[in-house]
């Protein structure tokens, strides 16, 4: 079985491996919410076999529950164990299987997830990727970090407070999951003193890109796969 990171969302930007592993698989799994048909899914549309056996794993909660209700991660590890022994009958049964990733699978991704419940099950193999963030700061057309630079990549789901500190101990900030969260970021940015210095990347490296210096954004919300960035300004030859 393989976990293979399919990076930020250009096919193009698919190692190698990944191309390879996907082009040939006989069974391919991957996540996506409930009626949606999966952003994975999408990237390799045009790259699938035609006698592919698809497993499509709904994610039984998005937003819908607070992540700090216990039945939030209830229901998540439930999910979670039911798919891991899905995939893992497949593999048990001789079946090739890969599962879908988008950007790294080791890089705060639901793979991992299944990877603590298959490993000492069956063979698990991970194929690592570009990351969304590496795309971001791409599409801004400026290093995200010189020299000495610290960097810090935050959830935007934290306490304010708590983005707020990591902030104030980095020269570089990424803060991914922005989606519903803007205003908090942009709150946690002002008391750090970085606002002027931060960037908005909405969809990177997907056809509907945006790049946006966050203080010209008057939006409140942004689609989940958006990301906030300040470039550091340090040491330079």
């Amino acid at each position: 079985m393989h976990g293979v990171g399919l990076g930020p969302g250009d096919p193009d930007l698919m190692s190698v491996r990944a191309d390879r592993l996907v082009r040939g698989a006989r069974n391919v799994a991957f996540f996506r919410k409930a009626g949606r048909a999966g952003r994975a899914r999408a990237i390799v549309a045009d790259m699938l076999r035609p006698d592919v056996a698809e497993i499509a794993m709904e994610y039984p909660v998005t937003t819908e529950i607070p992540l700090d209700d216990p039945r939030y991660n209830a229901c998540l590890s439930a999910f979670y164990a039911d798919a891991a022994d899905r995939l893992a009958a497949l593999a048990q049964a001789g079946e090739d299987v890969i599962v879908l990733c988008e950007g790294d699978p080791f890089f705060y991704g639901s793979f991992m997830h299944l990877h603590v419940r298959l490993t000492g099950r069956v063979p698990v193999a991970t194929v690592p990727a570009i990351t969304g963030m590496s795309a971001a700061w791409t599409a801004t057309g400026q290093p995200i970090t010189w020299g000495d630079d610290v960097l810090c990549v935050l959830m935007a789901t934290l306490p304010e407070d708590d983005l707020v500190r990591g902030m104030d101990g980095a020269d570089a900030v990424v803060v991914m999951k922005i989606g519903r969260n803007l205003d908090r970021v942009r709150r946690a940015l002002d008391r750090a003193g970085m606002t002027d210095r931060a960037w908005l990347v909405q969809c990177a490296a997907m056809p509907e890109q945006s790049v946006t210096r966050l203080a010209d954004f008057d939006g409140r919300t942004v689609p989940y796969f958006s990301i906030v960035l300040v470039h550091g300004r340090g040491r330079r030859p």
